[in-house]
């Protein structure tokens, strides 16, 4: 970009770069194959998110009045807004409706509803999925109140927010290219500076974050660099305070996750382990290896869904890694999901693979990005290997390298 890169570490990106503008042939033909009556999109001082990246709606604009905007499988859109602020959805299709009083409002809502029996909103029933469990309880019973169905919306959102463009996945590919590479290199450095003085954990980390200036990335935090008992912590990061250091017979995991410095640009996120050492003990083999196995586990049961055009869900992903894990009488020791959506922010809105925090229905999809990452994590050290995967054409395809041997550092 012009003047140069800006820094890496520690900026917050909104979840709101998927779409420009709104695709309302796209959404009602969505609505139609769900069949599903209408789409309610519901805002009070921004607390929908979702409703802005999917609708198109400017992030800076001054909401301190309830709105309503109705897509409808069939027919003209139906916007309702507060004479207060009358123009706040003027920038998309439809017919417009206004309210004063909260009777009105009330009753302006009911017919707009009245045609419908199966609306979606941005809820997710039991808050299983908690990133699009957005509606308040009382708006829930307002629109029920009417005799109205309300359903999930996950899936639509999954579809206008967590899918990527042809633009977007090359972003993908720009960001791995340069992380591969920073990756090794990061191992080696390691090495030369343990036989050469030493190093320690913060120190490899501002070494990274110096190689993403270099490289134009761009990422919501700093890596994870831990060592030992560390590694087994699986969001540890190591401070300039409490940094332990690296020495020759240690293990270290290193966790990254950035993407390129541009409009729209697409994360790449990736952990590799190693040792320092020319002989890892019999331990950190065993688990290495079962974790690898693993991650080739939730690779396989993808890729094999998809070649035999079969539905698959991130909780059935979930359920066959942690089963391998579970049956090597490790499962207590992974404590956390197998795997997250990925899009311009490195954690999306699409289905993740997981039947243990949530249990999550949604479909991998097409022009999806997801990881596949599990972990066994041990009173002295952890192990993770975490790959990202890319559905299109049918098919799903590992975006980068694949991790097979543990480093020797």
């Amino acid at each position: 970009m012009p003047g140069g890169c800006r820094s890496p570490g520690r900026q917050r990106v909104q979840a709101v770069q998927y779409n420009s503008q709104m695709n309302l042939p796209a959404i009602q033909a969505a609505l139609c194959e769900r069949g599903i009556d209408a789409w309610l999109f519901y805002d009070h001082h921004h607390r929908d998110p979702i409703a802005y990246s999917v609708l198109g709606l400017p992030q800076d604009m001054h909401v301190t009045r309830r709105w309503y905007y109705l897509i409808p499988a069939q027919g003209e859109p139906l916007k309702l807004n507060h004479r207060v602020e009358p123009h706040h959805l003027s920038s998309l299709p439809g017919r417009q409706r206004h309210y004063g009083a909260w009777q009105e409002m009330w009753e302006q809502l009911r017919e707009l509803l009245r045609p419908h029996k199966r609306v979606a909103m941005q809820y997710s029933p039991k808050n299983q999925i908690m990133s699009v469990s957005l509606v308040d309880g009382g708006t829930l019973e307002l629109v029920r109140g009417f005799g109205i169905e309300v359903v999930s919306s996950a899936d639509l959102v999954a579809r206008f927010e967590a899918t990527v463009s042809p633009e977007q996945i090359a972003t993908h590919f720009e960001a791995r290219d340069a992380m591969d590479q920073i990756m090794e290199a990061c191992f080696q450095w390691v090495g030369h500076q343990i036989r050469n003085g030493g190093t320690d954990e913060f120190a490899v980390q501002q070494w990274l974050a110096e190689a993403f200036r270099r490289e134009c990335l761009v990422t919501d935090d700093l890596p994870v660099v831990g060592v030992n008992e560390n590694s087994g912590n699986p969001h540890y990061s190591p401070t300039a305070d409490s940094s332990k250091p690296i020495r020759k017979g240690d293990f270290l995991l290193i966790d990254m996750w950035a993407k390129k410095d541009k409009a729209r640009a697409v994360y790449y996120d990736i952990t590799w382990t190693g040792f320092a050492a020319a002989a890892p003990s019999e331990r950190h083999y065993e688990i290495f290896g079962l974790v690898r196995d693993a991650r080739d586990v939730g690779i396989r049961t993808v890729q094999e869904a998809l070649a035999a055009k079969k539905k698959i869900c991130g909780w059935e992903v979930d359920a066959a890694v942690r089963g391998f894990i579970a049956k090597a009488g490790f499962g207590a020791c992974f404590v956390h999901r197998t795997g997250h959506s990925i899009g311009t922010e490195v954690h999306a809105n699409g289905a993740n693979m997981d039947n243990l925090e949530t249990h999550d229905e949604r479909e991998v999809i097409a022009n999806s990005l997801f990881s596949i990452e599990p972990g066994i994590y041990l009173p002295e050290f952890g192990v993770r290997s975490e790959i990202d995967m890319l559905v299109r054409n049918g098919a799903a395809e590992v975006t980068g390298r694949i991790q097979k041997e543990l480093v020797l550092i």
